[in-house]
């Protein structure tokens, strides 16, 4: 999954028949790593402190802090080793730092990263599904963290919310090519960088995602699509979406019209300036400020690169 989105990539074996066999997770949970994850300090992990690619700590069964909570089982790894995630503050550990999958999503190994994103998705539903939708009672883990069940025997279970992304373009090769970009309106300027991106939003209920990206950029600024392509998908569970990305075409000589509401600026921009945004050369987004490009962990970026290198 190398060429995927950067948090698309794992090597985990779920092994979801494992997940109602307690007499095999009890023994699997001695021989597991496990990776502690502070969902209520932001999803944070250890990795260790040292140079080059960073790597998640995971711990033996016996060195969990007291306070874990979850058990989560995420699956097993191709050497056979289960793994298992719980929710607790990060112990302090030499040699190591803490870091939120946005951090470090992108530089980890497709095994790291499939289970960083796996542990954060799922410790994220847990801390917001304590009570039953369905009857407002406590609910109680159940199925190794794939479930939960109140009294009554109401279960429920992990839920994603699918979004689309979508990076349009004018479909032109070359280093005037032009690709559109949005700032969102909840975005800040940031040391000076104003954050370009591509559109997004939550695919609604009775709908397709082909149609989301259509009503999203007619809502957002105002332009017609005659161009549509999956790109790729990739978990972003900040709390809990599913990112559907799409690539677009678009005639520039359309007028951007946005929803202030949704869009504080979007523009157009070549390859050239895109190329040089990444390589660090400054481009003005306007008089005081320059343009910076989406985190490198997300899909908005893994688009941006698909295009520029569609040349």
């Amino acid at each position: 999954m190398a060429d995927g989105p950067p948090l698309a990539r794992t090597t985990l074996d779920r092994a979801a028949h494992r997940r109602a066999d307690p007499e095999w997770l009890a023994s699997a949970w001695q021989q597991a790593r496990v990776l502690v994850v502070d969902i209520a300090g932001g999803g944070r992990a250890l990795v260790g402190a040292g140079a080059g690619r960073p790597a998640l700590v995971l711990l033996a069964a016996p060195d969990v802090p007291a306070e874990a909570t979850g058990r989560l089982f995420l699956g097993v790894e191709p050497d056979g080793t289960p793994v298992f995630a719980v929710d607790a503050s990060l112990p302090v550990l030499p040699e190591t730092r803490a870091v939120s999958l946005r951090d470090v999503g992108h530089l980890l190994d497709d095994s790291d990263a499939g289970l960083f994103t796996t542990a954060v998705a799922l410790g994220n539903w847990h801390a917001r599904h304590a009570y039953s939708s369905t009857t407002g009672l406590a609910t109680a883990v159940i199925e190794a963290g794939w479930s939960r069940v109140d009294d009554g025997g109401t279960h429920v279970w992990p839920r994603t919310d699918p979004a689309m992304i979508v990076l349009v373009h004018d479909g032109k090769p070359g280093p005037e090519g032009l690709c559109l970009l949005g700032n969102n309106a909840a975005w800040r300027p940031r040391d000076g960088v104003r954050r370009f991106s591509c559109l997004a939003g939550y695919v609604e209920p009775g709908e397709s995602a082909e149609a989301a990206v259509h009503r999203e950029v007619t809502e957002e600024v105002g332009i017609g699509l005659d161009h549509l392509a999956y790109a790729g998908s990739q978990a972003w569970p900040f709390p809990g979406s599913l990112m559907l990305g799409f690539l677009a075409r678009a005639d520039p000589a359309q007028p951007v019209r946005v929803d202030p509401t949704e869009i504080a600026q979007a523009r157009w921009f070549s390859r050239r300036e895109i190329t040089d945004v990444i390589a660090g050369t400054s481009v003005p987004a306007d008089a005081d400020l320059r343009v910076g490009l989406p985190p490198a962990s997300s899909i908005a970026l893994y688009l941006i690169h698909r295009w520029l290198n569609d040349d």
